[in-house]
Formats: C-alpha cells, structure tokens, sequence
C-alpha cells in the first residue's frame, strides 16, 4: 500500500492514482481542475470553508465504471444516477479535527445532491503531510423513510483519520488494503464492501476476537498470588480447578484493564513509547528480557522471572500512574524506587521495586516523572496487604508465604503461534482447536487507537475508548466454571451497542425535559415532541432559537438534572447522555454565555443555603473555579459544560 502518491503537489491526479493502483477502483475522471469555494458552493456559507485552500471534483464511480472506459466532461449534479460515488479531493491549510471533517463532508456533499438524489460522497483531505479518507454514506432513495429531521447535514461519516504519509500506521495500512482487496464487479458490491471495511463495528469485532484469544491462552500461563487451596474447594464444594481458573481469569482481566487504560492515555503522549518498543528496553531500559515463547527448560525458568510484567509494568500502575511526582501538604508520597536494605520501606506499595532488572534505574525514574502524571485513581491501586501478608496484585520482591507471580514476557512480546484453546472455551471447532495468538503489545499495536468517543454520524475506524466497557463485560463474564462456556446469558452481562445506547439517551432527555419544564411556549404535544427531537439530533437546525428565556429554562433543567444509571455495567448510558447534554448545550449556547450565568446563579443558591458553614473565601474560591473553567484561554468549551 503506497500512501506516499499523495505527496504529489497534483491532489487531483494523486488521488485518481491511488483509487486505480492501491484500491483497485477506476474512477470516471473529470478534468483536472481546482474549483474556488465560491464556484464550488455557490450560495453556501460555513467558517469552515476558510480550512480550503483548493478543491477538485475528481470523479465518479458507478456501474458505468465498471462496464466502460468513458469519461465524463463536466461536473453535472442533475444528471447523475442515485448508484453514484462523487469522489471530491481537497487541500487544507491546517489540521482540522474529526467534527470538522464530517461537517466538510457533508457541505462538500451538497453540491453534489441538489436533487436530493443521496448519493455517497468520498472526499480526500490533504494536510500537513497527512491525509484522511472520509466516506458519508448514502441516504434512503425514499425521503419517507428518513426519520425527523434526518437530511445530509446529520447522515453518518466514516473516517481513516490523520493517515501519515511517511511512517504510516500499520493499522491504516491494514484498512486501505482491505479496501482494495476486492475486485469488485459492480456498484453495489464496492459499496457494501467499502461500508464493511470501514465499519468501526467490523473493526472492534476483529479485535476482541485477538483479544479475547490471547486472554484465554493467557489465563493457562500466568501464576498470580492467593491460588485456591483443596481446603477453599472444599468449602465452596467446587474443584480446585475451576476455583483456579476463576482466580486466574479474574487477575488477568485486571491486568488487562490497566494496560488498555494506559494504551489509550499514551494516545494523549502520557506515556513514554519505549516502554512498549522491545528494541528500546533491550537496549536502553532492561538487562535482559525473554519476549519469546521457546521451549526448553532453560527458557522455562527464564519466563518465571516475568521481568516486564515486573519491572515495568507493575512499576508504571502502583508506583508511577498511583502516586504523586513530588510530595504536598495533602500527599506525602513521592516516586522513586524502594530502600536496598532488607525489610526497608516494607509495606510501602507506592515505592518502585525491582531495581535490579534495570541498566539504570535512575534513568528510568526521571524518564517517567516528565510525561506520567499522577492520576489519582483506583483502577491502579495496589490490592497487596503487605502488613497481614495479603498478596493480590504481587507488587513485591519477597512474598513471606512463598507465592509466586509469573506473567512471562512472551505475553506480550510473543511472535504469532497456534494453540488449543478450545477445551476452555468449550467450544471444538477449528478456530478454536488452531487458534493463533500472540503478544498483547503485538495485539495493541496493529490496531489505531483514538481517545475521541465515536457518535452515530461520526466514526473514526479506530479504537475508541468506549471499547474499555466492551471489553470488560464481555471478558468478566466469559468464564463459567460450571460449563467451561461463555456465560454472558447467565450473568445478564451484554454490551450494549451505540445506536440503541443513542436511543435511551435521546427519548429519556426528552421526557425529562418535557416534565422540568412546565410552559414551552403553547406548542402543542406533536410538536413540542418533534422540536425535543430535533434538540437532541445532530440536526444543525436550532430549534427554540427565538425564544432565548425558553433556552435558558431548559439549560438550566440540565444543570439541576440527575442521571441514575440502574445497570451498573460499562457506564455506555451515563457517558453517552453526558455527551448528548453537551451537545445540547453546544447547539442552544454556543458561546457558553447561558451556561456560565446558570452555573453563577447555581454556586450562588448553594453559598446560601450553606452560608453558616462557608467563609467569604470559600464562596469566593467557588466563583473563581468557575470561571477558569469558561475561560476559554485555559479550556476547552467543552470542559466548562
């Protein structure tokens, strides 16, 4: 796969070339000429249009494509079928973020359906020496079976994001030759293909299925503190088999949620790389490490020493990520490794351990003290009881009863392999009898991970961190010692997937709001029902935009609103209707005016209620946070919402 075409200044013909020679798609080229944006939009006006620098109509692909060679000589809306791909190419002058994207998408669509006709649209984006593959898909041909308020402005775009054009992702790599792979013999098969391959559902589907084989081929090598005694069976009237199955796949899950957490935050560049890059420990960090599966004994006793699991891994959760870069009044804990001495610093979890796997333990210390901060969780928190001698986690060099803790390097390191997993699994077939598996740093990094939650109208074909709660359901319940199956149906554990989430989300804000708020104005139930549709939509159309005191009633219902989610499960519910309130707010306040009068108002009414347990500098305190939060110089918009 060869993105470097787009280094060619001529974005129309690079782009021609890569459709034709990488993706296997010829498309009905147009002349190649750069249109303004006001030849091109005509009468359409958006600020993000001043991202334009040139854009070109490339052409088309439709099932003429596919049978002749012809071309087509001007670029004419009216007289193009509904079986069509307008293929658009532009260059931008900065980088541009994922809304931004998707709203250019679709404004470059528009043009290309004055009849409503629905057509897809694939447009290219070239900038800073990236590019991204954007695809809106196509609309019912029947308008009557569009929901309200649904036209281009809120039909889903997909996304192959910020594609580098030197050094390329592997995981983007992987995408665009899947995109090509199949030689497609008319219209209707590319497109169904290309929405397959860029379906983020496909993607996270392919993913837990590595995933999940490398937990259950991990769970059979791993040795974790606390094993289940004959004595424990006993009184649980279980075997120790499954008792320490059940101990293992819990510790593994554990692990495996930690380092996901992380895996995303080093998205955000909080977590130095060379921590996962073999080359760079072997040479730089570790004395010695033993990344792959070999067998003999001497290899055996290599990979009890579990030197990565240890000393980096166990030492960025409790000891770096759980405690504080220097000490303050409130947390006298500061990093740096363990006295050398025995019995020193006993009990203390938060101390670094293992100081002698490491070429300079110093080195090692500073490098994560300028980028890891401290995040001030539970999620790594070490589960060791050191002073009852309680070991869970095994953040410990000397463990007094003499358990053990191995989680051999090739877990993470290992080059592909085939193994048995299918009398865990329970189930004898071929994919499991021959299962391949691998390393989990291997795993992680074939895949492009993005700490932007994905929406209905907008995906980037990346992991998302919605994933997390995907991953945790399905893993914590597909275990059951009793039938050595899945037990998902047992448990009552199902993920629930974004489009149904997006559902609960909108109907109960709608129903809160149309309870909170007693006098909308004299709309009548249908309507009033329609325009709380359109509010919690991503519909651009603004409803209630005359009518300023009913938008500050209903910004206020938000800041006083509870969401109690009954489930308990991955959180999907709460997080998504904390992104639809901010939406809502984005769309009736977009310049957080409203908001931050509420929020005065809200601090203000609680000062009075608290007056006899406030001072002045505590109320005056609670003001000044609020308004660092809206300043737009330090935040985000959206933090402040």
């Amino acid at each position: 796969m060869n993105v470097e075409l787009f280094k060619n200044p001529q974005l129309h013909h690079a782009t021609a070339q890569f459709f034709k020679t990488q993706l296997n798609v010829k498309i009905n080229e147009l002349p190649d000429k750069a249109y303004s944006v006001a030849d091109y939009f005509k009468s359409l006006k958006s600020p993000l249009f001043d991202l334009i620098e040139k854009l070109y109509v490339v052409g088309i692909v439709n099932d003429e494509t596919f049978k002749n060679d012809a071309h087509i000589s001007d670029f004419d809306a009216q007289n193009i079928d509904y079986q069509t791909i307008f293929v658009v190419a532009l260059d931008l002058n900065q980088a541009p973020n994922r809304s931004q994207l998707a709203q250019l998408t679709r404004l470059v669509n528009k043009p290309a359906n004055t009849q409503d006709k629905g057509n897809p649209v694939i447009a290219i984006f070239r900038y800073q020496n990236k590019i991204t593959l954007a695809s809106l898909e196509r609309q019912s041909r029947n308008p009557k079976d569009w929901h309200e308020g649904e036209k281009i402005s809120n039909t889903k775009v997909s996304m192959l994001k910020d594609v580098e054009l030197e050094g390329t992702h592997r995981a983007h790599l992987d995408i665009l030759k899947d995109l090509g792979k199949q030689k497609s013999q008319s219209f209707d098969e590319l497109y169904k293909h290309w929405q397959k391959v860029l379906s983020t559902q496909e993607l996270n589907k392919k993913f837990y299925q590595e995933l999940s084989n490398w937990y259950f081929w991990a769970t059979q090598q791993v040795t974790f503190p606390g094993e289940p005694t004959l004595q424990l069976a006993h009184e649980k009237n279980a075997t120790v088999e499954d008792l320490l199955q059940e101990h293992r796949a819990t510790n593994v899950i554990r692990m495996l949620t930690r380092l996901l957490f992380v895996w995303f935050i080093k998205e955000k560049k909080l977590i130095p790389e060379e921590l996962f890059e073999l080359e760079a420990l072997q040479k730089d960090i570790l004395n010695e490490i033993e990344p792959f599966n070999q067998v003999g004994t001497l290899y055996a006793e290599r990979n009890k020493e579990s030197i990565y699991y240890k000393a980096i891994l166990q030492n960025l959760f409790f000891a770096t990520l759980n405690c504080p870069i220097e000490s303050d009044n409130l947390d006298k804990r500061k990093r740096g490794f363990r006295g050398d001495g025995y019995g020193t610093h006993r009990g203390i979890d938060y101390l670094m351990r293992y100081k002698q796997y490491f070429k300079n333990p110093d080195a090692f210390l500073e490098k994560l003290n300028q980028t890891v901060p401290f995040l001030n969780g539970g999620l790594f928190e070490c589960l060791d009881d050191k002073f009852n001698n309680t070991y869970i986690d095994g953040f410990s060099d000397q463990m007094t009863k003499g358990e053990q803790l191995i989680v051999p390097d090739y877990l993470f390191f290992g080059v592909e392999e085939e193994t048995d997993l299918s009398d865990i699994v329970g189930i004898s077939d071929k994919k499991y009898k021959q299962a391949a598996v691998k390393g989990l740093i291997n795993i992680l990094k074939s895949y492009k991970f993005t700490i932007t939650e994905n929406t209905p109208i907008e995906e980037d074909v990346a992991l998302d961190p919605e994933l997390l709660g995907k991953v945790f359901e399905n893993l914590l319940a597909s275990y059951n010692p009793e039938t050595k199956t899945t037990a998902r149906k047992q448990t009552g554990s199902f993920y629930t997937p974004r489009e149904i989430v997006n559902y609960m989300v909108d109907e109960s804000l709608i129903a809160y709001l149309k309870n909170a708020i007693s006098d909308w104005g004299g709309l009548d139930d249908e309507t009033l029902d329609k325009e709380l549709h359109v509010l919690t939509s991503f519909d651009t159309k603004i409803p209630f935009a005359d009518n300023t005191e009913l938008q500050k009633e209903i910004i206020t219902a938000l800041s006083t609103c509870t969401i109690l989610d009954p489930a308990c499960g991955s959180g999907a519910f709460p997080m998504g209707i904390l992104q639809k309130m901010v939406h809502i707010l984005q769309k009736l306040d977009p310049d957080n005016k409203l908001w931050k009068e509420v929020q005065i108002a809200k601090a203000q009414q609680e000062s009075k209620v608290a007056f006899e347990i406030e001072d002045n500098q505590t109320r005056q305190e609670r003001l000044l946070e609020i308004n660092e939060a809206f300043d737009q110089s330090i935040n985000d918009p959206d933090y402040a919402r």
